[in-house]
């Protein structure tokens, strides 16, 4: 089975971390890129400057709150990009907020997810998450 190729944009350290932890334990094969912030993220996804080989994502987890560029305009970018639109995005961030809940869904989000705040919740979130979009959606790039 061919990878996952997963864009993790998370500027907090231990976020990512626990990311990866996550992914070690899921029942998927994953390839994890990370961007810090969200001007990153879209030099990743358009595959430019020093991410011109860069493998084409087939999930994308955005947090919203993120220096330089924040997850409302990647996701407002990423949706509006032809190139890029059918790229799945899942909002993964902290925000509760009804405004950015409905934001992200207004902006074709695929899905939008609070971070648990507990761990074995947190990881099981992700490899939820990962199973989904790697193991269970037929996406254009499969067929």
């Amino acid at each position: 089975m061919k990878p996952l190729e997963l864009l993790l944009v998370e500027d907090n350290p231990g976020d990512v971390e626990l990311t990866r932890e996550a992914l070690r334990e899921a029942a998927l094969p994953c390839r994890l890129a990370v961007a810090t912030d969200g001007a990153e993220a879209l030099r990743v996804l358009r595959r430019e400057g020093a991410h011109a080989d860069a493998p084409r994502p087939g999930l994308v987890l955005l947090d919203l709150n993120l220096p330089k560029l924040d997850g409302r305009a990647v996701l407002a970018a990423v949706k509006g990009d032809p190139a890029l639109r059918d790229v799945p995005v899942v909002v993964l961030t902290t925000s509760r907020a009804a405004a950015d809940v409905r934001e992200a869904y207004a902006l074709h989000a695929n899905a939008y997810v609070v971070k648990p705040a507990d761990l074995d919740a947190h990881f099981a979130a992700v490899r939820a998450l990962v199973e989904f979009w790697g193991g269970v959606v037929v996406r254009p790039a499969d067929v």
